[in-house]
């Protein structure tokens, strides 16, 4: 067989290409209702712990509930990037603690990757934080890479199911926590990304992750 070196560069760009697009593919923006957590397992989620710790340690699915341990730092993450949604996740605390949904994530996974934070502390539910780079308009709590929440905790007992929700609209993310608007931060420098789960310190319970159309 005769080498042909034009075909074979060709060869090997295209092969490249095919492998960049399928670690960088396009994000997609829902258009119907979508499920993230199927209720029985974690199809669709990929992990990130700090130290070497097996995550299936510290996340698990139980009688259709996710269960996270809380303890080391890290995250369950979606595959799938996502650009203009609403992202529900309805979750409680078995004790007061820490968590959040993490929304424009990008990669390389790690503890802390480059994502917009917003806050699931115990009664800071509604805050921002920005890690990697992230930054809004918005003008941050002093010497702190935050956006406050303007207004009184909305979030229920601990034991309690909340109803937390992030609506993510081109440069814009509001966070509503059991229908109530608990912060924005606009002028975003991302706008497109994986949607992630911290583990941060509490034992906490989700028993459903959704998008929904931006009506």
């Amino acid at each position: 067989m005769k080498f042909i070196p034009h075909l074979f560069a060709l060869a090997v760009s295209l092969a490249f290409s095919s492998a960049v697009w399928a670690d960088d593919a396009a994000p997609v923006t829902p258009s119907a209702h979508v499920e993230l957590f199927n209720g029985k397992d974690f199809t669709g989620w990929k992990f990130a712990m700090k130290g070497d710790v097996d995550p299936m340690t510290v996340w698990s699915v139980e009688n259709g509930v996710i269960k996270c341990l809380g303890k080391p730092n890290g995250y369950a993450r979606t595959e799938q990037t996502y650009r203009d949604y609403k992202v529900t996740v309805e979750w409680r605390f078995t004790k007061a603690g820490n968590t959040g949904v993490l929304v424009h994530m990008s990669l390389p996974d790690k503890v802390w990757p480059r994502c917009f934070e917003c806050q699931g502390m115990h009664n800071r539910q509604g805050d921002f934080w920005l890690w990697g780079g992230a930054d809004c308009k918005e003008p941050k709590i002093p010497g702190k890479n935050g956006i406050a929440m303007p207004e009184t905790s909305n979030e229920k007992p601990v034991g309690e199911w909340n109803t937390y929700e992030v609506e993510c609209r081109g440069n814009t993310i509001k966070i509503i926590v059991n229908g109530k608007l608990m912060n924005t931060a606009t002028e975003c420098n991302e706008s497109a990304g994986m949607i992630g789960l911290q583990s941060e310190g509490a034992e906490m319970e989700v028993r459903k992750v959704y998008l929904d159309p931006l009506k």
